[in-house]
């Protein structure tokens, strides 16, 4: 069967959203996966996002619950199908908030925490290096509370009144 123009669209827009998402900390094919249900006009089954992605079944099980569990899919019923489907959410607002949330959860609360272990472990110790070094964890520490704060504050409200006056500012 021959590609569409717009079928190769979507897989040129499939292929570069699981490379980009390596590089945003997730693993490829859960990165090709929401992709792929993002462009997808229909929910899809687990053997269509298999075959669509030449994926294993536990590779395809594996990420489709992660991204469940994440709240970028759902889990929908399709009326005389057996099979589970799967959609994705299309609001590019939430996909932001949901993403923001999950990475401030995995990369910036535990670096806050080791930050804070390490700076109460440097407070004691009375040495110029040990000063120094308890003075830049701490300034590292405030950016990432400071990032954390405003991440919270972004992902918390739907279409946040914040971003716009932000936006404003960098204009």
């Amino acid at each position: 069967m021959l590609m569409t123009e717009i079928d190769q669209i979507k897989d040129d827009f499939v292929a570069q959203w699981g490379a980009l998402g390596s590089q945003w900390g997730i693993n490829r094919t859960m990165a090709m996966i929401h992709a792929l249900l993002l462009v997808s006009s229909n929910p899809l089954n687990t053997d269509e996002i298999m075959d669509a992605l030449s994926i294993s079944r536990g590779n395809a099980n594996t990420n489709l619950r992660d991204l469940v569990s994440w709240g970028l899919l759902r889990s929908v019923v399709v009326k005389g199908e057996r099979k589970d489907h799967y959609e994705a959410e299309k609001d590019v607002w939430k996909i932001f908030c949901i993403v923001a949330r999950e990475r401030k959860r995995r990369e910036t609360e535990p670096a806050s925490q080791v930050l804070q272990d390490c700076i109460s472990r440097s407070k004691s110790i009375k040495s110029a290096e040990a000063k120094e070094l308890h003075k830049q964890l701490s300034a590292l520490n405030e950016f990432v509370t400071l990032a954390n704060t405003i991440m919270e504050k972004i992902a918390s409200k739907e279409k946040s009144a914040l971003v716009p006056k932000m936006m404003k500012l960098l204009s």
